[in-house]
């Protein structure tokens, strides 16, 4: 019953609902460059790399803003590009799985990758990048 009061306490929130939208722009975000960026470097993974960076000084604005409502500054950008560490590492497996093993688009490989990650990844940005000390 405990778990389920947690899982309460951080889905079934405003913040989580308003995470999902922003992750949804930043997914295509992120898909959208990674896209890009594959018609002029012949590497699905590294096109996905370079599109996943990018896209995350966009998730960070738009986190600050919408979702934590914290102002902006260099030390928490810091801790929320930590806190995509384990998303980027899960999206990678993913991308590194459905492309460059079984073969599937690109673009499906990128978009599976991003519906994933979003659990663990809001857990790690909520607590650690915005959490109210």
């Amino acid at each position: 019953m405990q778990l389920l009061n947690q899982i309460k306490h951080h889905f079934f929130t405003r913040e989580f609902l308003l995470f999902l939208v922003i992750g949804c722009i930043n997914t295509f975000n992120c898909t959208l460059i990674a896209a890009l960026l594959a018609f002029w470097i012949d590497n699905a993974n590294l096109a996905f790399n370079s599109g996943y960076l990018l896209s995350l000084f966009i998730a960070y604005y738009l986190n600050s803003t919408i979702v934590f409502k914290e102002p902006l500054n260099y030390q928490r950008y810091l801790k929320f590009a930590l806190s995509y560490v384990p998303n980027f590492l899960i999206q990678n497996i993913i991308v590194f799985i459905f492309y460059n093993q079984l073969h599937l688009l690109p673009l499906f490989s990128y978009l599976l990758a991003a519906v994933l990650g979003v659990p663990v990844t809001f857990l790690i940005v909520k607590i650690f990048a915005f959490s109210k000390k």
